[in-house]
């Protein structure tokens, strides 16, 4: 899978690179988001640290835009990056950020306890880790199954090269995920399963080509 890795980093690193904020017109309606993080090299190039979709027709914009905002039960990436922050510092305020408040019932139940000013104050350091350390490079694609697919692939490809892994200093390592700290990836799905394939890799370089157009 090394090989295949190296050629799929060496193509995003070539394509248009775009930061939080974003220009929501410059991107495609539909498609695959690969990010990258500042320190983080695989290949000697810019290492893929997380991987996501469209999720809803015409919806990759406003996706993108859930990364930023504070609500980490939105974003399985802000989640994870406000784990690693609070397990780094040791803070118990981990079992609160690991509830999930988005139904009536969770709410319910775990809504009075929530520290709601400790919350507030990690959802802005998470924000601002984001805007300050990633990027993003975009595939156009309209359907919502190639997507799925060619994003599990990757993701697959990434976490089976044993050329391509953290730095010591990646955030990451601190989080109490385990298949965080071993893939590399801000990611526990898609792990170590079919990767890519060449055909597969030359139909994502059709289609970064046409999103750069």
């Amino acid at each position: 899978m090394s090989e295949m890795c190296e050629q799929l980093h060496r193509i995003l690193n070539k394509a248009s690179r775009f930061r939080f904020p974003f220009d929501e017109y410059r991107l495609p309606q539909n498609g695959i988001y690969v990010m990258f993080e500042f320190g983080e090299q695989g290949h000697n190039v810019d290492r893929i640290v997380h991987i996501g979709t469209h999720t809803g027709k015409r919806n990759l914009r406003s996706r993108l835009e859930e990364h930023l905002t504070p609500n980490k039960d939105r974003s399985v990436l802000r989640k994870n990056i406000g784990r690693a922050i609070l397990s780094k510092n040791c803070d118990p305020f981990l079992e609160q950020w690991n509830w999930d408040l988005t139904t009536v019932a969770a709410r319910e139940r775990y809504g009075s306890l929530v520290d709601l000013d400790k919350q507030g104050a990690i959802e802005d350091q998470v924000t601002d880790y984001i805007q300050k350390r990633f990027s993003f490079a975009v595939f156009g694609v309209d359907s919502l199954v190639a997507c799925s697919q060619f994003k599990w692939r990757m993701i697959s490809t990434v976490s089976l090269c044993d050329e391509c892994g953290p730095s010591v200093e990646w955030l990451g390592l601190h989080s109490p995920k385990a298949k965080i700290r071993q893939s590399g990836l801000w990611l526990e799905k898609g792990l170590y399963k079919e990767p890519l394939s060449q055909a597969d890799l030359e139909t994502l370089i059709a289609k970064l080509l046409t999103s750069q157009e």
